[in-house]
């Protein structure tokens, strides 16, 4: 029997299904911090509570998910495929209504918690059933593409998807800071507050109708009908409880506990940066009108010209190697930030600082994907290999793979959770329009970079592991896909 593959339609309707989930959810990810501090007048640590909960339980709800699909006998419309659709209405609308509290904080208090309570339950209840979309379109991806090159193309597909996606998630609320006379009082009673109140939440509407859209399109997409035809391919039936059980198996893994830790700490840098990119374009850079723009045009250009970097410094140096190179250029990036307090700068300097800091900064996210998927890949399969003698290396590689990758993403998802609350304690109060502090603080996340970095350095791996695993884009943190 020959191998499946996805080319052309299923190709594309495979690919557009993440896309679109990952449209409206860089969308909320990179302005529901400006939208509730700064326009629903909510407290800083109140919000990053809020999206410390959404992470949480998101990694949770994706262990879970991940259980019922590999356990679900095939129906009529197939294994996983039912998942897109289960929890799809109230994904749908749990994305257009944290866009519509039923009560703004009033102008003396941003401690309000009955606004705060209800942002908390619509970030866990979109959290739930998007990853249960998520888990769903991700899992399938072995069984419908099982070719190392098919896997690569739709792997490529991905990432270009993924930058397009950022890109116009990004310009959405670029496009309405640019209509404000006064971006820096946008509060739900000011002028400038109240257009950002009118058409964010349409622009809420519009990404969730389309990744709605998407994923119908990915349902029609793939077929599965070679669970019926192959009952020989269902897995071992396994617990939620012996889900989280197995996930102790990586943390025994020397190597895999300081792969962790790099993208741990990458992950607190990451969620810092995203938040911060409006406090920082609005209260240190001062952009007005069209000036936000720049950061399109910046977030386009770089995030495409540093993959392709990447990939040249990758053909020339090992795996390890080019990691550590990318994440040095996103450290020194990150330091540089601290030009921005000197106060003497001209507008025209400030840009031009702009552009290298964060064009680089960007183009290294992206990097950490192309690098830390294989290197992940490659340890996990000589685990295998240390751990098996008469078992076929894949089969071993199947049974150990949903643990290593289950704690990463756990894991990963608590890194996220502290990057939240850590903006959230320095933000609060006078400090969340102070420009000194919001640079000092986006400045920080170099020192998580630098201890990234001192922690790779002591990785060794088998270089020849590495073409037994390819990237996934649905495995980079979404708060790096900015």
């Amino acid at each position: 029997m020959s191998q499946r593959e996805l080319h052309g339609r299923k190709l594309f309707g495979y690919s557009i299904g993440f896309t679109g989930i990952l449209l409206s959810d860089i969308f909320r990810g990179t302005f529901v911090f400006q939208y509730y501090v700064y326009t629903i007048n909510l407290n800083p640590l109140l919000v990053t509570i809020g999206l410390a909960i959404r992470l949480i339980v998101a990694a949770l709800s994706s262990i879970i998910f991940g259980v019922l699909a590999d356990n679900k006998k095939p129906g009529r419309f197939g294994k996983r495929r039912p998942f897109l659709f289960y929890l799809l209405p109230i994904w749908f609308l749990s994305s257009i209504l944290v866009w519509i509290p039923p009560w703004y904080c009033p102008k003396n208090n941003s401690m309000h918690f009955p606004t705060a309570f209800y942002l908390w339950v619509i970030l866990a209840i979109n959290a739930v059933s998007g990853m249960s979309i998520i888990s769903a379109h991700a899992s399938m991806l072995p069984e419908q593409s099982q070719t190392h090159s098919n896997r690569e193309k739709v792997a490529s597909i991905g990432v270009i998807m993924a930058i397009i996606a950022s890109v116009i998630a990004l310009f959405l609320p670029l496009f309405v800071q640019s209509l404000l006379e006064n971006p820096e009082n946008v509060k739900w009673w000011e002028p400038s507050g109240k257009i950002i109140l009118f058409y964010i939440p349409i622009f809420g509407i519009i990404t969730s109708s389309f990744a709605v859209l998407a994923i119908i399109s990915t349902f029609f997409s793939v077929d599965e009908s070679f669970h019926k035809i192959n009952p020989d391919l269902e897995r071992k039936k396994t617990t939620i409880k012996e889900t989280f059980q197995q996930m102790i198996v990586p943390a025994r893994d020397k190597k895999f506990r300081k792969l962790m830790l790099v993208g741990f700490f990458t992950s607190i840098a990451g969620m810092i940066m995203g938040i911060l990119i409006f406090p920082m374009l609005t209260y240190v850079l001062k952009f007005r009108g069209n000036d936000f723009f720049i950061y399109i045009i910046v977030s386009l250009s770089c995030k495409f010209a540093w993959f392709a970097i990447w990939k040249l410094i990758l053909k020339k140096h090992a795996l390890v190697k080019s990691y550590i190179i990318c994440i040095a250029f996103a450290s020194l990036a990150s330091f540089l930030e601290l030009l921005f307090l000197i106060e003497y700068l001209s507008f025209e300097l400030r840009v031009v600082l702009f552009v290298i800091t964060m064009g680089t900064l960007l183009g290294a996210i992206y990097g950490f994907g192309l690098f830390a998927s294989p290197l992940a890949g490659a340890i996990i399969y000589e685990a295998a290999g240390n751990n098996t003698e008469e078992k076929d290396i894949n089969e071993a590689v199947s049974e150990i793979s949903g643990a290593y990758f289950g704690l990463q993403s756990f894991l990963f998802s608590v890194a996220g959770a502290i990057g939240s609350l850590i903006i959230g304690l320095i933000l609060t109060g006078p400090n969340e329009e102070n420009p000194v502090v919001i640079t000092l603080t986006f400045a920080s996340i170099g020192i998580f970079y630098l201890i990234s970095l001192f922690i790779l350095r002591g990785i060794e791996i088998n270089e020849d592991l590495l073409d037994s695993f390819e990237i996934n884009p649905e495995e980079v943190p979404i708060e790096s896909l900015k």
